[in-house]
């Protein structure tokens, strides 16, 4: 005679017990995993900079930004609460990386200032045209008037802080004697001038003869560092 308590042998005869509705309904609730949040941002940031530099700045709306990313029309309000912010996202993901080339942190010992530029700030601006850099810059330059909040994100985000990592890099360069003169160190935008002003040709003034950014910017830096 078996020993199974009576309301065990009921659970047996009917079955594997069923998960609970309220399990179900969290099963079913439950978000998107960490790694598919990341690539959805990708994919909305990826978008937007298509949009940005087709478009312009003016004429890109949130729903277009969907439809070039296929996704929901909803969705990239999930991750950025207007066009502002995805535009400053898209400052940070695409541009600002530059600010990572440029930080001082990563001078090695005794590496020389020019030599760490040439190996760091030189490489990344040589692909400036390629990467969307310079399109993103000259559109700042020609909407920026009209909307105000492009001006100061991407002065916020990116300008200003490679003029104080340029301008750190400037204080040990003369602390090790590779510059004789002061004037990097009280204007640290004279580093990056011919950057700005190969953009503006490029992209404004002779489309016909662009100049080569990486060039420009390697024969300031000799002017500099020989001056």
């Amino acid at each position: 005679m078996s020993s199974r308590d009576p309301a065990e042998r009921i659970e047996m005869t009917n079955g594997p017990t069923k998960t609970p509705k309220s399990e179900e309904a969290r099963r079913a609730g439950r978000g998107p995993s960490p790694e598919k949040t990341a690539q959805t941002r990708r994919v909305i940031v990826d978008a937007a900079l298509g949009e940005f530099l087709e478009k312009g700045y003016a004429d890109t709306t949130m729903d277009g930004v969907a439809r070039r990313a296929g996704v929901a029309k909803g969705t990239p309000y999930r991750y950025f609460p207007a066009k502002e912010a995805l535009f400053e996202a898209m400052v940070r993901e695409k541009i600002a990386g530059a600010l990572i080339d440029a930080d001082p942190a990563n001078r090695r010992p005794d590496e020389k200032v020019s030599t760490f530029l040439r190996r760091t700030m030189l490489v990344s601006i040589r692909e400036i045209e390629r990467n969307g850099r310079a399109a993103i810059a000259r559109l700042m330059l020609v909407e920026g008037a009209r909307f105000p909040e492009m001006t100061e994100i991407y002065r916020r985000v990116m300008f200003e802080p490679l003029l104080k990592q340029i301008h750190a890099l400037a204080v040990a360069a003369r602390a090790g004697g590779e510059l004789r003169r002061p004037e990097l160190e009280d204007y640290p935008h004279l580093l990056i001038a011919p950057i700005w002003f190969a953009i503006i040709h490029n992209g404004l003034l002779d489309r016909a003869h662009p100049l080569d950014i990486g060039d420009l910017f390697e024969a300031n830096l000799d002017l500099v560092f020989d001056a």
